[in-house]
C-alpha cells in the first residue's frame, strides 16, 4: 500500500467493519504506523460493540413491559437531592421502541459534554419528555424525600403522552397504575438513564443561571453541592435566596445570622 500513513488514518475514519476491503488491505501493510492505526481501529470496534451490548441490556425492562402489552413506557429519575442550594429536578422520558443511540447511561457516569450531546438527541427523538421542578422552599417545607416525589409526579403529569407503564429510579412512587421501581435504575433501564440525563442537564443549566444572580458560592462548578468553595462562600457571604434552610450547615449559619 503506497498511501501515506496520514491518508490511511483519514480513510479509516469512514470504515466501520474489519471486513471492509480497505481495512483488509491495511492488514498487509507492515509499517509500524499503519499497524498502530489498525490496533486503534480494533480497540474502537471493541468499544462500539460493548456499547451496543450495553444498549441491548438496558432495554431489558422496556422489552418486558412491551411483552405485557404496554406501549408508552416512561422512565423517571431525579437529580438534586443532596445539594445545599437550588431545586430538585425530575424528568420523565418516553423513548421510541427503536431507540438505538449508544452511550446513554447514568448521567453521573458521563462528561458534561457527552450529557449535553445526549440531551439534545433525547429531546429530538423522544416520544415525550416531562420536567418536574420543586423549589428549595418546597424542600424546606415538606423535606427532600417528599419534594423529590412531587417533582417526579409533576414530570409524569407534564408528559404530552400519558404513560401506561412507569420505570422509576430507586423510590416507589405509587402514582402510576403500572410501575416498577429499580434500584440503580439509571444504569439498568435506557428510559431511566435518558431521564437522568434530561434532569441533570436541566438542573445544571438552572444552577449556571443562579451563579450569575448569586455569585461567590461557585454554583456554576458545584451545582449547589457543599464543596469547599461553596462552604467558604456561605461563611463569608451568608445564606442566599436559593439555599435550603433545613440543610446543615446552611441551617446553622442561618440560625446564627438570625440570632
Amino acid at each position: 500500500m503506497a498511501e501515506t500513513i496520514a491518508k490511511i488514518k483519514e480513510k479509516l475514519q469512514t470504515v466501520y467493519t474489519e471486513e471492509d476491503p480497505f481495512f483488509q488491505a491495511c492488514l498487509l501493510d507492515e509499517r509500524k504506523g499503519v499497524q498502530r492505526l489498525i490496533a486503534s481501529f480494533q480497540r474502537e470496534q471493541l468499544r462500539q460493540r460493548a456499547l451496543l451490548e450495553q444498549l441491548e441490556l438496558m432495554k431489558k425492562y422496556e422489552k418486558e413491559a412491551r411483552l405485557q402489552g404496554f406501549q408508552m413506557i416512561a422512565g423517571i429519575d431525579e437529580v438534586g437531592r443532596g445539594p445545599l442550594a437550588g431545586p430538585v429536578v425530575a424528568a420523565a422520558v418516553i423513548l421510541p421502541e427503536n431507540f438505538s443511540v449508544v452511550g446513554v447511561n447514568d448521567s453521573k457516569q458521563l462528561s458534561g459534554a457527552k450529557r449535553d450531546e445526549l440531551f439534545a438527541t433525547i429531546m429530538d427523538t423522544a416520544v415525550a419528555v416531562g420536567i418536574g421542578v420543586q423549589s428549595h422552599e418546597v424542600i424546606d417545607k415538606v423535606n427532600i424525600y417528599e419534594a423529590t416525589k412531587l417533582a417526579m409526579r409533576e414530570a409524569i403529569d407534564n408528559l404530552d403522552v400519558p404513560p401506561d407503564f412507569c420505570l422509576i429510579d430507586a423510590m416507589p412512587l405509587k402514582y402510576c397504575k403500572n410501575e416498577l421501581s429499580l434500584i440503580k435504575g439509571d444504569s439498568k433501564s435506557i428510559s431511566i438513564a435518558a431521564a437522568s440525563i434530561v434532569a441533570k442537564v436541566t438542573r445544571d443549566r438552572m444552577m449556571l443561571a443562579y451563579d450569575k444572580s448569586f455569585p461567590g458560592y461557585g454554583f456554576s462548578q458545584n451545582m449547589g453541592y457543599g464543596t469547599k468553595k461553596h462552604l467558604k462562600g456561605l461563611e463569608s457571604k451568608g445564606v442566599c435566596p436559593i439555599h435550603r434552610l433545613t440543610f446543615a450547615p446552611v441551617k446553622n449559619i442561618f440560625l446564627a445570622d438570625e440570632s
